[in-house]
């Protein structure tokens, strides 16, 4: 069996990307409770996942494996998502009896998010009719290679318990459990930096 190939997204891919990352998201249990609806979640989830980590294409740390089978989507230290764009995403897309819960998660996300310079992977996810084929390990791999050069953190924010060993195969340690209302639980996690 060959390596697989990783390569940088470029711009003029994003939308191959997010259609990728928001296939792979369509079982995520924290998203399916925003947006439980197919049509909610398949307007949604684009947009939300373009204002989150969408300026990872101008820094060039969006990453494809086997065209697109995969994507990982990272934020560089100093690069931020578009908090405001995002809210306005979930106040106008999601279900009005969650907004409360939504308020407070991203609270909660806010106080565990570290304020140390660090990467940030937003969306890590492969499209299911490719999954099982190591394909987000190597995407990992790729980026932490690079987190590892630059001598920093990383964090996460993982929405799926199932992922969280790979996370943890890959150095990543919960930090805490996040969890309001009837919303699944969110578990942020941290590497330590590395040389």
């Amino acid at each position: 069996m060959s390596l697989p190939n990783i390569s940088v997204v470029k711009a003029a891919d994003k939308d191959r990307a997010i259609k990728t990352i928001t296939l792979g998201f369509s079982t995520d249990p924290v998203q399916r409770w925003i947006w439980p609806e197919a049509e909610a979640f398949l307007k949604a989830k684009p947009r939300f996942a373009e204002a989150s980590a969408g300026k990872g294409f101008d820094h060039e740390t969006v990453y494809a494996v086997d065209g697109f089978k995969g994507v990982a989507m990272w934020l560089p230290p100093g690069v931020h998502t578009d908090g405001d764009a995002m809210g306005a995403i979930v106040a106008e897309t999601a279900r009005p009896e969650i907004l409360e819960d939504l308020i407070n998660i991203g609270r909660s996300l806010s106080e565990a998010h570290p304020q140390e310079p660090h990467w940030y992977l937003n969306f890590i996810a492969c499209d299911p009719a490719h999954l099982g084929q190591g394909l987000g390990s190597a995407l990992m791999k790729h980026a932490l290679r690079i987190v590892d050069e630059s001598g920093t953190a990383a964090y996460l924010e993982s929405s799926n318990p199932r992922n969280m060993t790979l996370y943890q195969r890959h150095g990543f340690e919960t930090v805490r459990e996040i969890q309001h209302g009837g919303a699944p639980p969110l578990y942020p996690m941290i590497r330590s930096a590395r040389r």
